[in-house]
């Protein structure tokens, strides 16, 4: 798009980092930074009343500027559809995103590479992908946990090669892994 052109904010961000890493507010930063009209993508399901507190905490604490969505499952085509209207697009967290997949019997491989397909495609906004990275800890003791590891795992791997950047957080500083630091 032309935007992307001006501001040569090209390609899309994946952003790791661990449990309470500070890896959403560096997402949250970038994004008010590349873009003017921010969508906040949230992959949660607030199921119970201790989630919907904290959805909508964390509504109150992002900037008035992001507008918010929830997907827990349709990733790329919500994605697709917030482009046609959103210049930066912040996706939190692609972790929940898989768990909500396994927790419904889908195909996670197959997902993971119609998100890789779109996201090559998609010129008129900034993606910017935050997830948990979990294979830094123990080896997860039951089948399930070490499926999930390996599946957050290779879809990381797969993101960072189509992403121009890839940014680690830990303690609240950022690594650059990929791309202009």
């Amino acid at each position: 798009g032309k935007k992307t052109a001006e501001t040569g904010m090209g390609g899309h961000v994946l952003v790791l980092g661990g449990a309470r890493s500070g890896k959403t507010s560096f997402a949250e930063r970038m994004a008010m930074h590349v873009g003017e009209k921010p969508l906040y993508l949230a992959t949660a399901q607030a199921l119970d009343g201790e989630m919907l507190e904290r959805v909508r905490l964390h509504q109150e604490q992002r900037h008035k500027r992001f507008a918010t969505l929830e997907e827990p499952l349709e990733l790329a085509t919500a994605i697709k559809a917030a482009a046609r209207t959103h210049d930066v697009i912040l996706v939190d967290c692609l972790t929940l995103w898989i768990t909500n997949l396994l927790g419904t019997n889908r195909n996670v491989a197959e997902a993971v590479d119609g998100l890789a397909a779109l996201l090559p495609q998609i010129d008129t906004a900034r993606i910017i992908l935050v997830s948990n990275e979990v294979g830094l800890g123990i080896v997860p003791d039951n089948p399930l946990g070490r499926t999930f590891r390996d599946l957050a795992g290779a879809a990381h791997q797969r993101l960072a090669e189509i992403c121009t950047e890839v940014h680690f957080v830990a303690a609240g500083l950022p690594m650059t892994l990929k791309g202009p630091r």
